[in-house]
């Protein structure tokens, strides 16, 4: 079973996971950006994002590369906005390539090891998980750093005002009086390797909704169909998952989808809650952030982040267990991560002791 061994994260809520997590557990209100001071050795932020976060974690990338040689060390990095503002300024193509990131951070680190971007949208960020898996059980690579980044940019922030998804106050999602998403920036980084101690990836599922361009299908079939397959790779029963980080974005459209397909397949009683309401929408990196507040979940939570919203539901979707405030349980073994993106693609994840 492919393991984390080490992550680490930067976003809006603070400058490394633990900060993030207890940030995120307090329920602590905060803009939508960065506060730290990034470093400036590339001129892409996203790029600079993962410097920050290959510094929380460079004692163990020497390591892993004393391990495994630095052929046998795979880079695979999530994003979707990389470079769009650079390139409107200056006419430079090679800040639109979506494996900038990747062929960066390898370069970073002096590797010489396979690389690739994942780009599919707001599941990109899990998706980097199931490739990195793939990379290491075909024998391609005997570890693999993963993660997303991604930066505000001025012509996906134009797009969603034209869809009309974006709110001008904090997101709420699955309320009554939801009025869109707020979206911000960040980035996670993991080591990934098939032995050491870590946190186990349990199962992964993805499928494709086949539906429409911009709009999820709102009865969440195939929503419901990653979460199944993710599942019965894991070998576990619904109810044997203790809690579920949406998607959560809080649009119309997002919010039914996701909140029939959790009915579908979970019920009605598994804690679960949005944390995008706290750390914004970080589009190709949003996942990763997610799948990292969830390993801290796993790795020393006993708080569940909480849903924040107004508290007034919106009964026209299946009535589901949002987590409240101070939320404690004893013992968390197995967590869910979701992330449904544009396209209809989904994309699941289960993490667990």
């Amino acid at each position: 079973m492919i393991k984390i061994t080490k992550t680490a994260a930067i976003c809006n809520m603070g400058d490394n996971l633990e900060e993030i997590f207890q940030n995120i557990v307090a329920g602590k209100l905060c803009d939508f950006k960065i506060k730290s001071c990034l470093p400036t050795v590339d001129d892409l932020r996203c790029n600079n994002m993962l410097v920050h976060c290959v510094t929380q974690m460079q004692q163990e990338v020497n390591d892993l590369i004393q391990k495994y040689g630095k052929k046998r060390i795979g880079i695979v990095i999530a994003t979707t906005n990389t470079g769009i503002d650079n390139f409107e300024d200056t006419g430079n193509y090679e800040y639109l390539k979506m494996s900038n990131p990747a062929e960066f951070l390898k370069d970073y680190l002096d590797l010489d090891g396979f690389y690739c971007g994942i780009s599919t949208a707001c599941s990109s960020g899990i998706k980097v998980f199931s490739t990195a898996r793939r990379l290491m059980e075909h024998g391609i690579c005997d570890a693999v750093i993963a993660g997303g980044t991604d930066e505000k940019s001025r012509f996906p922030l134009a797009g969603f005002k034209s869809l009309e998804v974006l709110s001008k106050t904090r997101s709420i999602p699955f309320s009554k009086n939801r009025s869109g998403m707020n979206i911000s920036e960040g980035a996670a980084l993991f080591i990934l390797e098939q032995d050491g101690q870590g946190i186990n990836i349990k199962g992964i599922g993805e499928t494709s909704d086949a539906y429409h361009a911009a709009t999820p299908d709102p009865q969440g079939i195939e929503a419901a169909n990653a979460m199944t397959i993710a599942l019965n790779e894991a070998h576990l029963k619904p109810e044997e998952i203790d809690y579920v980080n949406l998607h959560g974005t809080g649009t119309v459209s997002n919010d039914l989808m996701e909140a029939n397909a959790i009915y579908k397949v979970l019920g009605s009683n598994i804690p679960i809650s949005s944390t995008k309401p706290l750390t914004g929408h970080c589009l190709g990196a949003a996942a990763s952030i997610e799948t990292a507040i969830c390993c801290a979940l796993l790795e020393y939570g006993k708080t569940l982040p909480p849903h924040v919203y107004d508290g007034e539901y919106d009964f026209n979707l299946p009535k589901l267990n949002l987590v409240n405030y101070n939320c404690h349980i004893q013992n968390i073994e197995n967590v869910m991560c979701n992330a449904f993106g544009f396209g209809g693609t989904n994309a699941v994840i289960i993490l667990g002791k």
